[in-house]
């Protein structure tokens, strides 16, 4: 972890008079991530082992074996693990809780930097998961965008909170101005059609209704 911490990616940020350099992907992310893919890899696929993978831009996170349950509901659904000696080493050593609570954690510290939400995926018996540096909500693609409104929403709902105009406002890092509401309305309302999440209750003006993941 300490090896993988040194390789990220760095930028530089100004305060009012000093430049400090900072890590572009927050650590308890990527410490959290590495944990799920060496707790979960599939032992019996030969020939194959987690794999990380740092770009400049993103960071990618590969296990050999399928995801236990949907990508779409790792933050809510209850503990699994595929290898229950070695999730309980890792537990024991301090690396992880055995909780299930480690994909909570990354995308809280993502949501918190303000970078795009990270992409969970399964492809040919692999599961991966990519980190993604800073973009502006302008230069978002749209599946990335929806994406990282149902994650908020999932993040909130496991909170006992609900997805808002303003709550959204506030992950994106944007401004209360009239546009900026109008706007992140319409991504509510793309994200709603999509079937990514649903009002809570369907009466109500749209900036100030409150929203659920589609499985809640």
């Amino acid at each position: 972890l300490g090896y993988v911490g040194d390789l990220l990616p760095n930028y530089e940020a100004i305060d009012k008079a000093f430049r400090r350099s900072e890590k572009m992907f927050p650590y308890v992310a990527v410490r959290e991530l590495v944990a799920n893919a060496l707790i979960h890899q599939d032992f019996t696929v030969t020939g194959a082992s987690p794999t990380i993978e740092v770009y400049n831009d993103r960071i990618e996170i590969t296990n050999p074996g399928d995801p236990l349950v949907d990508t779409r509901r790792l933050l809510d659904a209850p503990p699994q693990s595929r290898n229950d000696a070695l999730g309980a080493l890792l537990r024991r050593c301090g690396i992880c809780e055995e909780r299930g609570g480690g994909i909570d954690k990354a995308v809280a510290a993502i949501e918190e930097c303000r970078l795009p939400a990270p992409l969970f995926e399964s492809t040919c018996g692999f599961t991966r998961v990519v980190l993604f540096s800073t973009r502006s909500l302008k230069t978002m693609d749209k599946a990335t965008r929806l994406r990282s409104i149902y994650l908020h929403a999932c993040l909130k709902f496991v909170r006992y909170d609900f997805l808002t105009n303003p709550s959204l406002r506030e992950r994106f890092g944007l401004e209360r101005t009239e546009s900026n509401v109008v706007s992140v309305s319409r991504y509510i309302k793309d994200a709603v059609d999509a079937g990514l999440i649903k009002p809570r209750h369907e009466n109500g003006s749209r900036p100030s209704m409150q929203y659920l993941p589609f499985w809640a």
